[in-house]
């Protein structure tokens, strides 16, 4: 099965921005503009000020990303990560280094989904964005990590492959046999239980549970998701800092024909966004660039005057 690996940026505001199917006029805005009923697209700066000029700082952003984004004929979304003019950006709880001061851009994002849309952004389609983006002005630099897979050469432990994970999916199909399953309401309880064991850094022992096996299944698919993140690398992409720690990336997203998963070292992801605190984050080095997607990747975007008539 062909794999198609991205990075996942820890940026924000989540920022869409191209054409307009419905109007055919270039707009910007936040994930609002896909509401199903209070539908919040911006074709103009004045559209910005009555949409979102309740939230300053978003509002700056926006109006930001209007003047500096190319035109696009496509629907993209992204992760704004920051103003130009500085060498580290904290948009969220990771903080990203780059090499040299960002002195050439504007404004700073992070592409990562192109949406199609025949009439309107409501019925807009999701798939992972491949192109790689350039703003023919230099206005905007985009972030755009190459992800892949590690091939294991640099020692004999631990999986090389996804195929190897294989086996513990089966065996997780086997065990989910003998797993009694809760409602929504008993979930929403057990998830509120585990996100206390890790902001207090509590291991999570199933057998202290009055569902051990329904935990006992919880930990085994959380441990088959971080041996798949264990094999993921990325090149071409600033540094990542949880504090002062080194990290790999917030994590990545694996796509293929049957549907797109997240690899996010949850645990320790969400005991950063809870306390902020240093993380057990395992930082990888980057030995070579690898692309999973065996068919060639269009690397053309065509633009037109960003400004609409």
């Amino acid at each position: 099965m062909t794999c198609f690996l991205s990075v996942k940026i820890d940026g924000a505001p989540a920022i869409v921005w191209g054409k307009n199917p419905a109007t055919g006029n270039f707009f910007v805005g936040t994930k609002s503009v896909f509401n199903k009923k209070k539908i919040m697209i911006n074709e103009c700066h004045q559209d910005i000020d009555q949409n979102h000029g309740h939230q300053d700082h978003v509002a700056e952003i926006l109006h930001a990303c209007f003047d500096y984004l190319p035109w696009t004929d496509q629907i993209i979304q992204g992760d704004f990560i920051g103003f130009g003019g500085a060498q580290e950006y904290t948009p969220n709880t990771i903080t990203y280094e780059f090499p040299f001061v960002v002195d050439d851009a504007e404004i700073i994002m992070a592409p990562h989904t192109v949406y199609t849309a025949e009439s309107d952004l409501r019925d807009a389609v999701a798939a992972p964005l491949k192109d790689e983006m350039v703003d023919p002005d230099g206005q905007c630099k985009f972030v755009q990590p190459i992800a892949y897979v590690w091939d294991g050469s640099y020692g004999e432990m631990g999986i090389k492959d996804f195929k190897e994970l294989e086996e513990m999916v089966n065996f997780a199909k086997v065990m989910a046999g003998a797993v009694e399953f809760v409602d929504e309401k008993e979930a929403a309880r057990y998830k509120k239980e585990l996100n206390a064991c890790i902001r207090e850094g509590r291991e999570v022992d199933h057998t202290e549970w009055d569902n051990p096996n329904l935990i006992n299944f919880w930990k085994l698919v959380k441990s088959i998701k971080e041996d798949a993140l264990a094999l993921c690398r990325y090149a071409h992409g600033p540094n990542a800092y949880i504090d002062q720690d080194r990290i790999t990336a917030e994590g990545f997203v694996m796509h293929t024909a049957a549907g797109s998963w997240k690899l996010v070292n949850r645990e320790v992801f969400s005991h950063a966004n809870f306390s902020m605190g240093v993380g057990a984050w395992q930082y990888y080095s980057i030995p070579f660039v690898r692309e999973l997607d065996s068919a060639p990747v269009d690397r053309g975007c065509l633009y037109k005057n960003r400004r609409n008539p």
